[in-house]
């Protein structure tokens, strides 16, 4: 499944997925409880396909960390996210040795951790990689 049709919501606990499209937003399926809401355009929406995590050397997209959990954990859940700051660092650094200590809080640690573990519940891990740019191959005459 790719990440393009996840959403996280500003003010609304856990992840969606887009179900369809409205004249005033969206209708989005909570992937905690099934209830199904609808999104308007004033709401603060996040894709998690468009989300990435500072490192320091650059961004590193959230597929690529949510992959990097599941090969560190073989698949299966991870550590709740309610843990303390310094257990969610301490296990985030395991994760990705580079991250960014500055710029990616434990706010930010938590929310991954949390929904790596919904995506994980609902088997949602097996995401496509993005489609890569057709190299051009034309001749000029």
């Amino acid at each position: 499944m790719s990440l393009d049709k996840v959403i996280a919501i500003a003010g609304k606990p856990g992840i969606y997925e887009l179900k369809q499209q409205t004249r005033s937003g969206f209708v989005a399926e909570s992937l905690v409880d099934g209830k199904r809401i609808t999104v308007g355009i004033r709401h603060n929406v996040s894709v998690l396909s468009e989300i990435a995590i500072y490192t320091l050397s650059e961004e590193k997209p959230l597929r690529e960390v949510l992959q990097a959990i599941k090969d560190k954990e073989n698949g299966a859940p991870t550590i709740n996210h309610k843990v303390s700051k310094d257990e969610l660092e301490e296990f985030f650094f395991n994760v990705i040795p580079d991250y960014d200590e500055d710029r990616v809080y434990a706010s930010d640690i938590k929310k991954v951790v949390q929904w790596y573990n919904i995506l994980q519940a609902k088997d949602m891990l097996n995401f496509e990689a993005p489609a890569a740019p057709a190299a051009a191959s034309e001749e000029e005459e």
